[in-house]
């Protein structure tokens, strides 16, 4: 299946709301408990300094199926500029059709851009689909965090994944 991406809007903000909190409700991929809210959410969105991209079909290109946020590393202190952090989330019904090797893909050829020499990404070691992604386009394990989130009762061991570019 064929997957585009373009620059997200603030018209996107309730559709990249609603694809994270799917993640959210699947506890396979970020650690929030609670959905988030499009307000709560509009101070990432419109401070980014790194594009947030969105995925969609060719033929619907309004209709958002995923996306990319190039995020700060480490909480964004300077001395890591150099370093981005990737996030990619996906329409549970868009899951495993490509988008993510699509998005990845751009990412690893645009980061350079944006000044970045590096990247990294931090997944939980039980999401396999996630792990292999990244695996498959050069990105290695740099460490792992045992037991360092709990989903209900279940304890989560971190992945911190790295590429250099």
């Amino acid at each position: 299946m064929t997957y585009l991406h373009r620059t997200a809007t603030r018209a996107d903000l309730p559709a990249i709301v609603d694809i994270y909190n799917a993640a959210v409700s699947a506890r396979t991929s970020t650690a929030d408990l609670d959905p988030v809210t499009v307000d709560a959410r509009r101070a990432w969105f419109e401070t980014a300094r790194h594009p947030t991209w969105v995925g969609h079909r060719p033929e619907d290109p309004e209709h958002v199926t995923g996306y990319l946020s190039f995020e700060p590393f480490l909480n964004g202190r300077r001395g890591y500029d150099v370093t981005l952090d990737l996030a990619i989330y996906l329409h549970p019904e868009h899951q495993g059709r490509g988008q993510g090797r699509d998005l990845l893909r751009r990412a690893i050829d645009h980061a350079p851009r944006l000044g970045a020499r590096t990247l990294a990404t931090t997944i939980f070691a039980g999401n396999e689909p996630s792990l292999r992604l990244f695996r498959a386009h050069g990105f290695e394990e740099w460490g792992r965090l045992p037991r360092v989130a709990d989903l209900d009762g279940v304890p989560k061991d971190l992945v911190i994944m790295g590429k250099p570019l």
